[in-house]
């Protein structure tokens, strides 16, 4: 985890201080909880796919795949629901570019449908309630974990308050027709504070924020603790 967002990460934990008491300090990594990331592909409409097209919207170039090949967060565990499961280990089987720098990651799959063994190495499946499973891997886990689609699943980590890191790539296309699986649909009020940016082959956008849940618009209320 950097300074720079240790220091967020320390402002949001003041504003969320009941009665002028502000929580511990985070430290320094090494002392720090496991860290949840949140990682987005999305059209510039909020799409997570679009029926009819490929994989990126068709859009991955070197510098994009590139720093995929140079698995940013390589150590953390990634985490993803069912459909996420399918779709992704389908892409990796079928060889699609970007998918194989997943291969020797560690994985975990929520899921009550799926069973043992799955197909796709270094994949746990866990039956546990995601929220209450993903509590407990912060507590006691000493690696940090990031998602992988799962709109589902990241929509209920977030209002649970687990999420540290926010991330969208943003991909020039709007899929008004064709767009499926709308990504903030049901999502609280959050509000977003910038860490970090970066384009990739002059057409795609890494944002970076911490998030923080509000409990309604600016102004009509305190922040939700």
């Amino acid at each position: 985890m950097s300074s720079r967002l240790v220091a967020r990460l320390n402002r949001r934990l003041d504003l969320c201080g009941r009665e002028g008491e502000p929580l511990p300090e985070i430290k320094d990594k090494d002392t720090t909880m496991p860290e949840l990331l949140i990682d987005f592909i999305t059209s510039l409409d909020g799409y997570a796919a679009a029926d009819g097209w490929p994989g990126w919207w068709g859009l991955e170039g070197p510098e994009y795949l590139a720093w995929l090949g140079e698995q940013p967060e390589a150590d953390y565990t990634i985490l993803m629901g069912a459909t996420t499961y399918r779709v992704m280990s389908g892409y990796a089987a079928a060889g699609e570019p970007g998918t194989d720098a997943l291969a020797g990651l560690s994985k975990v799959v929520f899921s009550t449908t799926l069973s043992e063994p799955l197909s796709w190495a270094n994949t746990q499946l866990v039956a546990q309630d995601p929220v209450e499973a993903v509590r407990e891997m912060k507590d006691k886990a000493a690696e940090s974990m990031r998602t992988i689609g799962s709109l589902t699943l990241c929509r209920s980590l977030l209002k649970a308050g687990l999420v540290d890191r926010f991330r969208v790539v943003v991909f020039p296309v709007i899929t008004g027709n064709s767009g499926r699986e709308r990504i903030y649909d049901g999502y609280p009020d959050v509000a977003l504070e910038m860490i970090s940016s970066r384009t990739f082959d002059g057409r795609l956008q890494l944002l970076e924020y911490v998030p923080t849940i509000l409990a309604g618009p600016p102004g009509t209320n305190t922040v939700n603790a």
